[in-house]
């Protein structure tokens, strides 16, 4: 059975990687503190309505790696720029205490090198960005490839141990710091106090109520109770409560025409 920080942290490391075109896009995009969502998260993470084109960032050099002469966000440049170095430092940590892949396996993470000739070789697998990075972690917390493996009629060494104690908890602390540093971007205007959103409950009809501390990202809870059918968690009064990131869909669903006094239990 996999250990529970282990797949809280995978699926932090996931939010981190879905988000991470949204983060992108809103260092080019000023800031709307004033409306709910906020109007660049509203543009790149409303499927439906979105840009397609404006979310292509498999293509872009890692944020290490390029400039931003005029960042319109100074706020989620910095979140960008944390995240991806922390992910960065955590899959050199994480390799250095678990990996013996050779140079020629293409899970192995490949160290920084200063002294190489060019920017992109010198960087090692920072190159190929923050979601190379964050799938590379996720691997190495879950002990994938940690089994001897059979190659042609030899049986030859794992190319990963299995993460220790430590190093697990350094993953799910860093993780953790990440997916917060991220929320605080993608979901601004909900990051301190509560609020009652525009849309009802997709289940019962009831009132929805966003909340979120300053070192957390945001929930969503319905006021109807435990009458409320939701396919979600309860907290500890019994009420349906969406955690981040399943909180995201009703964040940034439109209000429906009746939507001024949801229905309340």
């Amino acid at each position: 059975m996999q250990h529970p920080v282990a797949i809280r942290t995978a699926e932090r490391l996931r939010t981190i990687r879905e988000q991470w075109g949204a983060l992108l896009a809103a260092v080019e995009t000023p800031p709307a503190p004033s409306a709910w969502p906020p109007a660049e998260t509203r543009a790149f993470l409303n499927t439906g309505a979105a840009d397609e084109g404006a979310l292509l960032v498999e293509d872009r050099a890692p944020l290490t790696l390029r400039q931003h002469p005029a960042p319109a966000n100074l706020d989620a440049l910095d979140a960008a720029l944390f995240v991806e170095q922390q992910v960065f430092d955590l899959a050199d940590t994480l390799a250095a205490a678990v990996q013996h892949a050779g140079p020629d396996d293409v899970r192995r993470w490949t160290f920084a090198d200063p002294g190489a000739p060019d920017a992109r070789t010198a960087a090692g697998s920072r190159a190929h960005g923050l979601h190379w990075a964050a799938v590379y972690v996720e691997g190495r917390v879950l002990d994938e490839d940690t089994e001897p493996e059979q190659l042609g009629d030899t049986l030859v060494a794992a190319p990963f141990s299995p993460l220790p104690e430590w190093a697990l908890h350094e993953a799910a602390r860093v993780a953790r710091a990440c997916e917060q540093r991220v929320a605080r971007i993608v979901a601004a205007d909900a990051i301190t106090g509560s609020r009652t959103l525009p849309t009802p409950c997709p289940s019962c009809g009831g009132a929805l109520v966003v909340r979120a501390a300053p070192a957390d990202p945001p929930t969503v809870t319905c006021r109807t109770g435990e009458a409320c059918g939701a396919d979600t968690g309860r907290d500890a009064r019994g009420r349906r409560v969406w955690e981040w990131p399943a909180c995201l869909p009703l964040l940034l669903a439109p209000a429906a025409p009746d939507a001024g006094t949801p229905r309340a239990a």
